[in-house]
């Protein structure tokens, strides 16, 4: 995992918004049980890389840089209480369920337009994000996609799922 990672760093260096390797390599070094999470990223296609630096804490992000929002992860609903929810036809889990099986958090917002920064991600898909606990109490969740140029951010009922929406994840490296 550690190697291809590597090489889709070194291939990408546009992305990483002055985050060097080496820190990168120290980060993980001193954390190592982040790798797993990267590896579990990756084996659900999410092109795991750099995409900068918390501006408050330091910490490096690392992000799903997969063209569309990673294939091992759509259909699914936003999460386990709009899963319960669902009574006719439920999808077969939920976003934040499998996040948090992975040990990756979602893309905020903010992390998500920082990700749009890096490249042109999700043209033909859709990204759940984590949403405000005030929306989603209404039971409304936030996703995010980029067409005709631009990111938008949208709202639907957490319990909505379709083939072509998923999820994008983050993990920090802590400075």
């Amino acid at each position: 995992m550690l190697e291809e990672f590597a090489q889709r760093f070194a291939g990408n260096l546009d992305r990483h918004g002055g985050v060097t390797w080496e820190e990168v390599e120290g980060a993980l070094a001193r954390h190592p049980e982040l790798c797993q999470a990267i590896a579990a990223m990756e084996a659900t296609g999410g092109d795991p890389d750099v995409i900068g630096r918390d501006e408050a804490s330091g910490d490096i992000l690392v992000c799903d840089c997969s063209p569309e929002t990673p294939a091992g992860r759509r259909s699914l609903c936003y999460d386990d209480e709009a899963l319960r929810k669902r009574k006719r036809n439920p999808p077969r889990g939920s976003a934040l369920s499998q996040a948090e099986e992975l040990g990756v958090a979602l893309l905020d917002e903010e992390g998500y337009l920082l990700l749009q920064t890096r490249g042109e991600f999700d043209r033909k898909s859709s990204s759940w994000i984590a949403t405000p606990p005030d929306l989603r109490g209404l039971g409304g969740a936030l996703f995010c996609e980029r067409r005709y140029g631009r990111v938008f951010v949208f709202h639907n009922g957490a319990d909505s799922y379709y083939a072509a929406r998923g999820w994008r994840g983050v993990v920090r490296l802590p400075a």
